[in-house]
């Protein structure tokens, strides 16, 4: 796709959606202090507030709303009571979008620090801090032109709210890649105030450097990091994270870790109002994967890779499941289906009977569900759109509506109500 060098716009007219690409942000290449206890790793039982309504009463349609975008992979807000909306490209620039207008100079561009020579490789993620208003404290997630995961501080202007300062730069955290793929990339402040940071498996395929049931290695994990108590540090551990004061099966675990056992988790997210933690996580050549932790959840937990891989045992017929956290919804390949894309639990106010219903999607077919408390604690999980989209991320503004990303296209789409017949 050429790049536009234009500043992208509200859509005035509507374009059909692109058609699945090769290239995108989720998919495969399969070319290539010691502690004193144990942790019993727990398997939650999830139970959210019921929904009020079921997902197969969800009647979905996409407006587009934005155009114009190169690779667009995330859209996130401050949090500070602006409104304004923030759309990252894989290509390194972020675009503000501020009383519905997309501002014409962009908010950061650290296109000279990336490299998207990989499909998942580039500029990937994006949080601001819970105290952004009085410090003006954000953080980005990218692979350096060396392949290595960065998280970086920056500060917005003082001279202009929709300007970042590019010499503010402050570097949180690097891990070395071994591939281009599996960089997972999302960044989250859960309600606790600690940043949250999906790492994939190091990539190629099948596990192939052996992380996932590694605890010598920050990659295959989420961990769970404090960077605004002392903004003079990159981070302090919190002092309550699962392996500070344990072994996990006799051994030490980095102490920055909170969960293991991910491949690629493509997508994470708070629900806004309840604290759940959910967490898409991209599979082998098979099956997709959704799981969800409740709020105030120790950690500590074992997603399975590469024992499992969704609900079932990964290139085995048996395997031995103790311990391990399984998803609360799995889907398999088959019709386009190639690689799951996390969503969010809508909590907006336009459309009132969506409250409490999770949306998430497929990269590659484009297809949503809509996934939902049954109300006897298990889930109802139905596919309430075949977009067509190359679907690189949801999105979700400050008033709690949420959006789906064109990866191929660069239009960004809002979530609404379709019309009853």
């Amino acid at each position: 796709m050429p790049v536009r060098e234009a500043t992208p716009v509200v859509v005035a007219t509507v374009a059909p959606p692109a058609s699945p690409a090769s290239d995108g942000a989720s998919t495969d290449d399969a070319s290539i202090d010691d502690a004193s206890t144990d942790v019993v790793l727990p398997t939650p039982t999830p139970t959210p507030d019921v929904a009020v309504l079921t997902p197969e009463q969800v009647r979905l349609h996409l407006e587009p709303v934005y155009e114009g975008f190169q690779l667009p992979v995330f859209l996130t807000h401050a949090g500070d009571g602006s409104g304004r909306s923030f759309v990252i490209e894989k290509t390194g620039r972020i675009w503000v979008i501020d009383g519905g207008a997309v501002q014409p100079t962009p908010f950061l561009d650290v296109s000279d620090k990336i490299t998207t020579a990989g499909n998942e490789q580039g500029l990937l993620g994006m949080a601001f801090a819970p105290n952004f208003v009085e410090n003006g404290h954000f953080f980005i997630n990218y692979t350096d032109r060396q392949g290595t995961t960065v998280v970086e501080r920056y500060t917005v202007s003082d001279n202009d709210r929709n300007l970042a300062d590019p010499q503010s730069a402050f570097t949180v955290l690097t891990v070395a890649q071994p591939a281009s793929n599996h960089n997972a990339g999302m960044l989250d402040f859960g309600p606790d105030g600690y940043l949250y940071v999906p790492l994939g498996d190091g990539g190629a395929a099948n596990d192939r450097f052996g992380h996932g049931q590694n605890p010598d290695t920050l990659l295959a994990k989420i961990l769970r990091l404090d960077v605004t108590s002392d903004p003079t540090q990159p981070y302090l551990i919190p002092t309550d994270n699962p392996f500070v004061n344990a072994d996990w099966n006799g051994r030490p675990v980095r102490d920055e870790v909170w969960a293991i056992g991910l491949r690629n988790p493509w997508r994470t997210s708070f629900d806004r109002v309840t604290g759940d933690f959910w967490i898409a996580d991209v599979g082998q050549n098979q099956i997709e994967e959704v799981n969800v932790v409740r709020p105030g959840a120790p950690g500590g937990y074992n997603f399975g890779w590469p024992i499992m891989e969704g609900l079932s045992c990964f290139n085995a017929s048996e395997c031995d499941r103790s311990g391990l956290t399984l998803p609360v919804v799995d889907y398999r390949h088959g019709g386009g289906n190639c690689s799951v894309t996390g969503g969010y639990v809508y909590r907006g106010n336009a459309f009132p009977q969506w409250d409490g219903i999770y949306f998430y999607g497929d990269y590659c077919s484009g297809r949503i569900w809509a996934l939902a408390p049954d109300g006897s604690g298990g889930w109802s999980n139905a596919e309430v759109l075949d977009s067509n989209l190359t679907l690189s991320s949801f999105g979700e503004d400050e008033a709690g509506e949420l959006y789906a990303l064109d990866y191929g296209s660069g239009v960004i789409y809002r979530l609404t109500a379709a019309q009853s017949d």
